[in-house]
C-alpha cells in the first residue's frame, strides 16, 4: 500500500516544520541564558534534539518516498531514541523546577520570592558558591536592576507606584531589598535603610544601596533566579509535550509504512505473509 509511504512522507515534511518550534525554543533559553535566566547549559539538550529531529525527518521523509529500507530502518531507530531522549528530558524539566514559587506580599502587586521554598539539584547548583559567582555576575552584567527606573515627568515614581509593579522574579530578588527589611523606598534600586533592621531577614544584611551590589548575594536573588527558570522551562514545556505527541503519532504510522516496504522487498503481495507465500494453502493444476 503506497498510500503509508505517502502519509508517513508528509507526516515526516510536518514533523521537520515543527521542530522549528524546538529549535526556537532552545534559541530563547539561550537568549534569556545570556541576558535574563544566567543559566547558560540547560538550554544545549533542547537545541540538540530539535536538530536531531529535523535530521531524522528528512532521513524518513527520503526513506518513505523512495521506499528505502535501510533509510527507514536507521528512521525508526533514530526516532526511537529521539522520543525516549524528549520524554526522559520533559521529566527533567518538570522535576528540576517542580518547586517553589513566588510569595504575595500585602499592598504589593509583585510577588517575593525564598530560596528555602526550593530544593533538589537544580537549587544545589544555582546556590553553590562557584556557579553563583558566574550568575551574579550576567545578571549584573545584563543591566536589569538599571533598566527598572521609571520616571514620570522627569521625576521617579513614588513608592505606591512602584509597589503596583509586577516585577520579574529576578526584578523582585535581586534589584529590592525583601519588604520584611521595612526599608523606606527612594527609588527603585535605592532603599533608606534608617539606621537599623526591622527584619530578621539574612538578606536585610545583604542588602546594598551601592548600585553595583544591591541584592545580588541574597539568597532572594537566587531564588528569583530559580522562579525565572521555573516559569522559562514551563513555557517550553508546553511546546515539547505538543511535539512528543505528534513524535509518537508519526512513529507507529512509520513503522507500518516500514513494515509495507519489507512486504514490497520480499516481494509479497499485500496481506500474504512470508510462511503463507512459502507453503500456499492450495494445489493449482
Amino acid at each position: 500500500m503506497r498510500g503509508s509511504n505517502h502519509l508517513i512522507g508528509l507526516l515526516n515534511f510536518l514533523t521537520f516544520l515543527l521542530s522549528i518550534p524546538i529549535l526556537g525554543g532552545g534559541i530563547w533559553l539561550s537568549g534569556r541564558a545570556n541576558n535574563t535566566d544566567c543559566l547558560k547549559f540547560l538550554q544545549w539538550p533542547l537545541i540538540i534534539i530539535g536538530v536531531s529531529i529535523m535530521v531524522v525527518s528528512l532521513a524518513g521523509f527520503a526513506g518513505a518516498c523512495y521506499r528505502n529500507t535501510f533509510l527507514m530502518y536507521a528512521y525508526l531507530w533514530a526516532m526511537f531514541v529521539i522520543i525516549a531522549v524528549l520524554i526522559g528530558f520533559i521529566i527533567f524539566a518538570y522535576a528540576v523546577t517542580d518547586k517553589g514559587s513566588g510569595h504575595p506580599v500585602a499592598n504589593r502587586a509583585y510577588l517575593e520570592y525564598h530560596l528555602d521554598d526550593y530544593s533538589g539539584w537544580l537549587k544545589e547548583r544555582v546556590a553553590s558558591q562557584t556557579y553563583w559567582e558566574k550568575i551574579s555576575s550576567c545578571i549584573r552584567d545584563s543591566k536589569v536592576c538599571w533598566k527598572m527606573g521609571r520616571k514620570i515627568g522627569g521625576v521617579t515614581e513614588s513608592a505606591d507606584l512602584f509597589y503596583l509593579r509586577k516585577l520579574t522574579p529576578i526584578q523582585s530578588g535581586c534589584c529590592k531589598p525583601p519588604t520584611e527589611c521595612g526599608f523606606t523606598y527612594e527609588n527603585e534600586t535605592l532603599w533608606n535603610t534608617g539606621g537599623g533592621l526591622a527584619g530578621t531577614d539574612a538578606d536585610c544584611t545583604n542588602w546594598s544601596n551601592d548600585q553595583t551590589q544591591l541584592c545580588y548575594s541574597c539568597n532572594s536573588c537566587k531564588a528569583g533566579v530559580l522562579g525565572s527558570l521555573k516559569k522559562s522551562w514551563r513555557k517550553v514545556s508546553v511546546v515539547n509535550i505538543i511535539i512528543l505527541i505528534i513524535l509518537v503519532i508519526v512513529y507507529m504510522v512509520a513503522c507500518a509504512a516500514f513494515r509495507h516496504n519489507r512486504r514490497i522487498d520480499n516481494d509479497e503481495p499485500y496481506g500474504e505473509t512470508r510462511m503463507e507465500k512459502a507453503r500456499p494453502s492450495r494445489i493449482h493444476f
